[in-house]
């Protein structure tokens, strides 16, 4: 078998990759929220859980609000230059073979 063809499969879905990135790593970001942030939610509530309702709701409410979307918004560009660090032949698979992982992880927590 010719290793050219594979490397030049593997060029082609990076370049057909690449004008979306910064979508890629923002789906990335919020895919992993959604999968562990159940987890996140239960420490929030075990902090707050000494307040009164209303405060526990206030908080609760801004985080999910707010917290979530500074962290997707300030965490999408470190992901992005996390990827531009993978050399562009393996880059188009590691994001295939990311996404992939996701989805196990997600089965993996019954969230599939």
């Amino acid at each position: 078998m010719d290793l050219s063809i594979i490397f030049e499969g593997l060029a082609s879905l990076t370049r057909w990759l690449s004008p979306y990135y910064a979508e890629i790593s923002m789906t990335i970001v919020a895919t992993v929220l959604v999968i562990y942030g159940d987890i996140l939610n239960k420490k929030i509530k075990h902090i707050l859980s000494p307040y009164h309702f209303i405060v526990r709701t206030s908080v609760f409410v801004v985080i999910c609000a707010f917290g979530y979307g500074a962290l997707v918004i300030f965490t999408t560009p470190h992901v992005k230059l996390v990827l531009m660090m993978i050399p562009s032949l393996y880059r188009g698979i590691s994001v295939v073979s990311l996404f992939l992982l996701l989805g196990y992880l997600a089965e993996h927590r019954r969230y599939i």
